[in-house]
C-alpha cells in the first residue's frame, strides 16, 4: 500500500535531519535521503525542490522562535537583556536540539543558505543583549562563548533530560556572563525640571 503523501513527507524531513546530524549537510546527499526513507530520489524531489528546499523546512520553526526572542529583545537593555537572552536562547536550543545539531560544524557555511537570511544579525543582536549591550570585551567574550557552548552542549548531550539541560545551562550562564551594574541615578539638574 503506498504512503500518504504527507507522511512521506514527515518521513523524509525525519531522515534528513537524522543524515544532516551525522554527516553533515554537506556529506549528505538527496540519494542517502531517499534510501534512509526507502523512496526514490524522484520521490525526495517531488516533496522538496533541493537539498536547500529540505533544510529550509527543516529549520523553519527554530528560525521562527529565534526572530520571535529578538523581537522580544528590542528595546531591552542591561540585566533586562541579559536575562532574556539568557533564558530565551536556552529555551530554544533545548527546544531544537535536533536542528542544533544539524548545523554543527557547518554554520558558518549555512548562513549563506537562502534559508538563514537575516540570521548573523540576529545571533550578533542576541550576543550583544546577553553581554548587557555592554562594549566590555569580557562581557562580549563571554556572550560569544556561552553561545556557542550553549548550542554545542544541546547537540552533544542528548541523554540528557530538557528540564536538566536548561537547568545546568541557565546556572552556567548566571555563572559566567558579567553582571550588567544599574546606572548610577543623576540629580535632576535646572534643564531637567525646566522641562
Amino acid at each position: 500500500m503506498a504512503r500518504a503523501v504527507s507522511e512521506t513527507h514527515g518521513e523524509i524531513l525525519a531522515a534528513a535531519a537524522r543524515r544532516f546530524a551525522v554527516t553533515g549537510y554537506r556529506g549528505t546527499s538527496l540519494q542517502d535521503i531517499a534510501g534512509e526513507v526507502g523512496c526514490s530520489k524522484a520521490t525526495v524531489l517531488y516533496h522538496f525542490a533541493n537539498k536547500e528546499a529540505l533544510l529550509a523546512e527543516l529549520m523553519a520553526p527554530a528560525i521562527g522562535v529565534l526572530r520571535d526572542l529578538d523581537d522580544q529583545l528590542t528595546g531591552l537593555t542591561g540585566a533586562a537583556a541579559q536575562a532574556a537572552a539568557a533564558e530565551g536562547f536556552v529555551d530554544l536550543a533545548v527546544r531544537f536540539r535536533r536542528e542544533i545539531a544539524v548545523l554543527r560544524g557547518e554554520f558558518p557555511e549555512l548562513l549563506c543558505q537562502p534559508a538563514f537570511a537575516h540570521i548573523q544579525q540576529i545571533s550578533d543582536r542576541l550576543r550583544d543583549a546577553l553581554a548587557g549591550n555592554s562594549d566590555r570585551p569580557g562581557a562580549r567574550v563571554a556572550a560569544l562563548v556561552l553561545l556557542a557552548g550553549i548550542s554545542e552542549a544541546c547537540a552533544e548531550f542528548a541523554d540528557i533530560t530538557d528540564d536538566d539541560l536548561r537547568a545546568a545551562l541557565l546556572a552556567l550562564v548566571r555563572r559566567a556572563v558579567e553582571p550588567v551594574e544599574a546606572p548610577v541615578p543623576h540629580p535632576p539638574t535646572t534643564e531637567d525640571k525646566d522641562s
